[in-house]
């Protein structure tokens, strides 16, 4: 176990290394010519001297255990906390290893911003004992500025109105840009059932457009009447998540794409060459694929296409969006109070960005045991560690995205759940830690309504759950 020292001098070089243009630095896009005692990094230096001195203790793995640790009673308590604060934010792999190539999370900003705005960290308990652990109102100003700057360097849509820049939640963009040529290849090929074993099942199947891309099933049902144990997500902005699927085995769009093919359970192909040889039997389309690929048929450049046409299932427009652009009048005053209720409750800790969610993985069983309430095990319950082998990894699922929610359910993993009032409840009491009252459940479950966006200039299809 490494020691106290160690970690220490860690953090002490990560508190270096954003004086010298470091990763709070990198996090807000400053120029890495800045000279070194610029106002700007010597503010967000300060900001990683807090978290070296007030948070890392209890939000770092291989933090050796103070002394007192060690006696009984004392010992489990801490024991308790310490697992508690790595579950709730491992700040090592959020903040120290996420910066080595890439801006800091939007999740992790949304988080830091709650707990700071919310004064809920350092714990009462812990400064009670600990009072140097104390966040002072200096520090809180400058850990909100590194989220506000953070965020406008990479996350926002430059779409929201100036008094709403800052939200967790950004406004989508009315597109992303693609090839068109490689679009209209993929729109064919995700509603042509030949991509399957026995050609009775597409991409289009379990993600239809009229039910705002999903199959508003629990399990999606495969060939041969097969169905899985995971709730299928919905196709619609799907492009920006940071992983594909509940437990992240997919990068990208391209490789989700490549997988439920050659999945026995889902389209039960035996492998690409069999399904390349089938398309290859079309001479039309293979005088058109070939045109975009010259290299032909496989799985390569068929997932690529499918791929660049998802892209383009994108659904702005929702009133919520119009409201972030600055048209008060788009949402009603329960529903901006239901906005507001989600934050208090945490929601927007993890439903954040431009789909309301897809930017994380966290526990399902944060605060209460789900599973055990739930009972039943499924093998999906296994969430990340499923792809990554981790024990830590255990029970953490990407956080779904929330646009169109009120058309795509039932929801959670194992889609158990037929509403938006009980999504909310469960969410509140597994996740935050907090029961919600029936009156701010109606509040949220409001607001969530307002999310619903359009597709080709039209409402997004689907049926409205009616709870």
């Amino acid at each position: 176990m490494r020691t106290r020292s160690a970690l220490l001098a860690a953090t002490c070089v990560l508190a270096v290394s954003v004086a010298a243009g470091g990763f709070l630095n990198e996090s807000i896009g400053a120029d890495k010519g800045m000279p070194p005692n610029h106002p700007q990094l010597e503010k967000f230096s300060k900001v990683s001297g807090i978290v070296m001195d007030k948070c890392m203790a209890c939000h770092s793995r291989n933090y050796d255990l103070p002394f007192y640790a060690k006696i009984p009673g004392i010992k489990e308590i801490i024991e308790k906390d310490f697992k508690d604060g790595l579950r709730a934010m491992d700040l090592n792999l959020e903040l120290v290893e996420a910066a080595k190539d890439k801006p800091i999370g939007e999740a992790t900003l949304a988080k830091m911003e709650w707990v700071i705005t919310n004064e809920t960290m350092p714990p009462a308990k812990f400064t009670a004992v600990h009072w140097g652990s104390r966040v002072s109102s200096d520090d809180r100003a400058a850990i909100l500025d590194w989220v506000k700057a953070s965020r406008a360097a990479h996350y926002a849509t430059d779409l929201a109105a100036p008094q709403r820049a800052n939200e967790p939640l950004q406004p989508l963009p009315d597109a992303l840009p693609v090839n068109a040529a490689k679009v209209a290849l993929g729109e064919k090929l995700y509603n042509d059932k030949r991509i399957s074993g026995d050609n009775t099942v597409s991409c289009a199947t379990c993600h239809d457009f009229q039910k705002a891309g999903t199959d508003n099933q629990r399990f999606a049902e495969g060939i041969r009447g097969q169905f899985g144990d995971i709730n299928a997500p919905t196709v619609f902005n799907a492009a920006f998540n940071v992983r594909q699927f509940w437990n992240g085995r997919a990068a990208d769009l391209q490789e989700q794409a490549g997988g439920p093919p050659l999945n026995p359970i889902e389209m039960g192909s035996k492998n690409w060459d069999d399904v390349c040889a089938k398309f290859a039997q079309d001479a039309e389309l293979t005088v058109a694929f070939t045109a975009v690929y010259p290299d032909g048929w496989s799985g390569k450049n068929i997932t690529d296409a499918i791929a660049e046409y998802e892209k383009t299932l994108i659904t702005p427009n929702s009133r919520f969006d119009k409201w972030l652009k600055g048209d008060d009048a788009a949402l009603t005053d329960k529903e901006v109070e239901g906005y507001q209720r989600f934050k208090m409750y945490r929601c927007s800790s993890c439903h954040v960005g431009k789909s309301v969610g897809g930017q994380s993985f966290e526990y399902m069983d944060l605060k209460k045991d789900y599973f055990a309430d739930r009972g039943q095990p499924l093998g999906s319950d296994e969430g990340l560690k499923g792809f990554t082998g981790k024990e830590e990894d255990l029970r953490r699922f990407k956080v779904p995205n929330l646009r169109n929610i009120e058309l795509t359910a039932p929801y959670m993993h194992d889609g158990t759940v037929a509403t938006l009032d009980e999504a909310v409840r469960i969410m509140g009491v597994y996740l935050s830690g907090m029961d919600v009252p029936k009156g701010d459940r109606d509040l949220i479950v409001a607001f969530l309504r307002t999310l619903t966006g359009e597709w080709q200039g039209k409402p997004l299809a689907g049926e409205a759950v009616k709870q």
